[in-house]
């Protein structure tokens, strides 16, 4: 499991790429205002598999679930994804409810690395590569390079800034 501080920079970026992909997806409504709850959504969904879990309606605000059961199920958060894209400029609560499907892939991608594991189809899949809390500067570095690479092909039209620095007068 990532850290809560690694799962906040990852949907930061998961919302990026949302975004981007809203954007894309030539969905980005009244005066972009979809791709910025897309956005938003993104953030939210990057921590969305924790808090789920928490029985946010009683006093004692205890899990009501499992941890990494029902709400770190990568199935349902695929077919999340997949259902939203299809309703995107179809749906008003489309790109942000993509925008929380990327950040919950997100989330399960940055706790994938852990020993739990994440159950993506049936049982917990591990890679094994290390412990709890370790690593996550390579994790959130993972996620934005992913959203720098997404935002840059949509945005930049495949062109990144650093291809293009070459090209700036700078004097």
């Amino acid at each position: 499991m990532a850290s809560s501080k690694a799962h906040h920079a990852t949907g930061w970026a998961a919302g990026l790429i949302a975004a981007a992909l809203v954007a894309h997806a030539h969905a980005s409504g009244p005066y972009h205002l979809w791709t910025l709850f897309a956005f938003i959504g993104g953030v939210a969904g990057g921590t969305a598999p924790d808090w789920l879990e928490v029985a946010w309606w009683s006093r004692s605000r205890r899990l009501w679930i499992t941890h990494r059961t029902v709400t770190h199920w990568g199935i349902g958060w695929l077919a999340l994804l997949a259902w939203s894209y299809h309703l995107l400029g179809h749906r008003t609560f489309a790109a942000p409810l993509f925008g929380f499907a990327c950040g919950g892939l997100m989330h399960l991608l940055a706790d994938w690395p852990n020993p739990l594991g994440v159950p993506w189809i049936a049982g917990r899949h591990s890679l094994n590569w290390w412990n709890s809390g370790r690593c996550d500067l390579l994790v959130v570095g993972a996620a934005w390079v992913a959203a720098w690479f997404v935002a840059g092909h949509v945005w930049w039209h495949g062109g990144h800034a650093m291809a293009m620095l070459p090209h700036l007068r700078l004097g």
